[in-house]
């Protein structure tokens, strides 16, 4: 993707790993993979690579054949490894939406987001949003977003999130099931470059109900939704049994599993690549990654943080921007 825009890195909580693993991800990448970090400069100095401040996005490819690049935004507080300052919080939103900005006007190709704490946004500046994902929504003007986890071996998108196991069947509905259904199949396409995307669909019960014995979702809520589904074109399969849906074998035949609730999404995949994992947000009309890890305040200033998941979500940002650019469809 020879000229392309560099990916923006918002740094995130800068009491967190957040920091180190920016400076490892560019000492592993260097200019391979051009990105910069938006962040204040002090918060990314002592820690064993050159900090390269620069004034435009376009200039963090040259640079980062020597450093690590860093389009400069002034936070209010000091770092203390491990303790968020309140004063810190306005940086950190204000770090997200300037990429989101960059993203939007196409200077930026991809934006990956750093870990952020999100009582410390609330506490420091009043966040009022519940992650990441909400106020990216909120700030791209877009009312449904899904949340896929991916890495080499697999890509799983669960239905519904952060919500008790005993509030998922409530929070299932027809609607939500189809959009986020149509949601990856229309992702996999635009970012993933696949053309005619096979996507796996879970049940909700232990051996998919089997027939109405275990749970009667399957029968009256997955599988009409499913039908629909096929019947407009997508190519899904399912509802499945969860518990054969993960093994190698099964693997080969989707491109993307979609689950009922977090765990039945997010153990496989852990399993499979706890460090490797990335989290990927469609739906926006700007391509979001993020390490799939939080700020790890209990090692942080510790030097011994492990970059792979962010170098990970670069990769796969660069990768989805190749995408998109291949389709005709980039900023």
């Amino acid at each position: 993707m020879a000229g392309a825009a560099p990916i923006a890195l918002s740094i995130g909580e800068p009491s967190g790993i957040g920091p180190e693993i920016a400076a490892k991800a560019w000492d592993h990448l260097r200019d391979a993979l051009p990105f910069f970090v938006i962040g204040d400069p002090r918060h990314l100095a002592g820690l064993g690579v050159a900090v390269i401040e620069v004034d435009a996005p376009d200039e963090a490819p040259l640079a980062a054949a020597q450093g690590l690049p860093v389009l400069p935004l002034a936070f209010d507080g000091e770092v203390r490894p491990g303790s968020p300052d309140p004063a810190n919080a306005q940086g950190v939103i204000d770090a997200i939406t300037r990429g989101v900005a960059l993203v939007q006007s196409g200077a930026a190709a991809a934006l990956t987001t750093g870990p952020i704490h999100k009582k410390a946004l609330m506490d420091g500046a009043g966040f009022a949003f519940p992650g990441h994902t909400e106020f990216l929504a909120h700030l791209a003007g877009v009312d449904r977003v899904v949340m896929m986890l991916a890495c080499p071996d697999l890509r799983v998108v669960p239905v519904t999130i952060h919500i008790a196991l005993e509030a998922v069947p409530q929070a299932l509905n027809a609607e939500l099931l189809r959009e986020t259904i149509e949601i990856t199949d229309a992702a996999l396409r635009q970012d993933f470059g696949i053309a005619a995307p096979r996507l796996a669909v879970a049940g909700l019960n232990p051996h998919a109900g089997e027939g109405g014995a275990m749970g009667h979702e399957e029968l009256t809520l997955i599988a009409p939704v499913l039908d629909a589904l096929r019947g407009a074109g997508l190519a899904v399969s399912g509802p499945h049994s969860a518990d054969t849906m993960f093994h190698a074998g099964a693997r080969t035949g989707y491109d993307a599993a979609i689950a009922m609730y977090h765990d039945q999404a997010l153990i496989p995949i852990k399993t499979l690549d706890f460090a490797g994992g990335v989290n990927v947000t469609l739906g926006l009309p700007f391509i979001r990654t993020s390490p799939d890890h939080g700020t790890a305040f209990d090692i942080a200033g510790r030097g011994a943080a492990d970059p792979t998941s962010l170098i990970a979500a670069l990769r796969m940002a660069h990768d989805m921007a190749a995408a998109r650019m291949a389709a005709g469809t980039a900023p």
